[in-house]
């Protein structure tokens, strides 16, 4: 890619870069909830979906940050000099703090959600950790349904109700890893 800044007659040459996927982070994931706010402890997730369209009116309506878990088996063949690793979160709805053996990745807010990993992650077994919060909505709309056991929230003014539509909340994906070379 070729820039051309005509006041200064200035090139600049910016080289491609290559982009390859290692592996997509499927099913299998743990999500812990927080006590006391009405979702359970945790629950098993076979794939990536909204909370929202989760059986339980716990996780279903949760909000708040939930944690997702998971052990992932790195190659050493990923982690050449010659590149770097970064974490490819696809879609989260709203924000991931994302952490790779205890050591902290990043916060990620906007798209692209993507954190550069090459400094935390290792050959072989690798825990990841993914603190997921979204918006307050779902819980408000959860408290005004009709057969709701427990109220969760308090605000002065609701501007949603019972049949307000939820929004979508937690980690979408596609959880990839990537090798990005210069």
């Amino acid at each position: 890619m070729i820039f051309k800044d005509k006041a200064t007659q200035l090139v600049v040459k910016i080289p491609a870069l290559k982009e390859k996927v290692l592996a997509t982070l499927g099913g299998n994931w743990k999500l812990s909830f927080p006590v006391g706010w009405g979702a359970p402890a945790s629950v098993q997730m076979d794939s990536l979906t909204s909370w929202t369209k989760n059986q339980d009116a716990g996780v279903k309506y949760f909000s708040g940050t939930a944690i997702y878990t998971k052990s992932i088996s790195v190659p050493a063949a990923w982690l050449k000099k010659s590149s770097t690793t970064w974490l490819d979160l696809g879609d989260v709805k709203n924000i991931a703090d994302v952490t790779i053996n205890g050591k902290p990745v990043g916060i990620l807010w906007k798209k692209p959600f993507r954190a550069n990993i090459s400094s935390v992650i290792k050959p072989g077994k690798n825990r990841l950790e993914i603190k997921v919060t979204n918006l307050w909505v779902n819980r408000i709309i959860g408290d005004a349904q009709t057969n709701a056991l427990k109220k969760y929230t308090y605000a002065t003014w609701s501007f949603f109700d019972a049949n307000s539509p939820l929004l979508a909340s937690g980690l979408l994906g596609p959880v990839k890893v990537l090798s990005i070379i210069q």
